[in-house]
């Protein structure tokens, strides 16, 4: 087995966080009491707002800014956030859908041996930080993708990442050197 083989890697992606604009000023009040599934948070001045499907939860402020969380692709968080604005204009609220963006992608990947992680810091120095007393990962970070992966010894990789193709293209990235520090 040798770092060039192709190797099946699966990355599953756990969280997508994105972010749209309602172009109109929103009544957190009149969303909380004739909204369904939400929790309006006074003191913070934000509204939460679930759906159950796709399983989302939206944090909406009073400027029109609203920022979802719990998708599980692109294509489910825009379809999401499309059904919130929807929801919010059916409350009698002039939305119109702009600036879509998903700012974060969470995916976890597992490899298919254990890593040492000392020897791995000791070769990837400049990129890799690790400190067994505060986490128990090496923390790898891309600054060319703004991907941050946190590598356990047990061969699971965290990555955090701008996109889906940034996530995947730090997992191939990350492949070889981790390689080279197998037990």
């Amino acid at each position: 087995m040798d770092a060039d083989s192709d190797v099946a890697l699966d990355i599953l992606i756990t969280n997508v966080v994105c972010v749209f604009r309602t172009r109109c000023h929103l009544n957190l009040r009149k969303i909380a009491l004739e909204g369904a599934n939400v929790i309006y948070k006074r003191d913070v001045g934000k509204v939460l707002m679930k759906l159950r499907k796709p399983r989302i939860t939206a944090t909406i402020w009073s400027s029109g800014k609203v920022i979802c969380t719990g998708a599980t692709s692109e294509e489910e968080a825009k379809f999401g956030a499309r059904r919130l604005a929807r929801s919010l204009q059916k409350l009698g609220f002039q939305v119109i859908f702009t600036d879509f963006k998903v700012v974060n992608v969470l995916a976890v990947c597992n490899m298919p041996f254990e890593i040492r992680l000392p020897e791995f810091t000791k070769n990837n120095r400049p990129h890799a930080s690790y400190e067994p007393e505060l986490h128990p990962a090496v923390c790898y970070r891309i600054k060319t993708l703004r991907a941050t992966l946190q590598i356990f010894s047990t061969g699971s990789i965290t990555v955090t990442g701008p996109n889906v193709k940034a996530v995947a293209s730090a997992v191939e990235q990350i492949y070889p050197f981790v390689f080279e520090s197998r037990k």
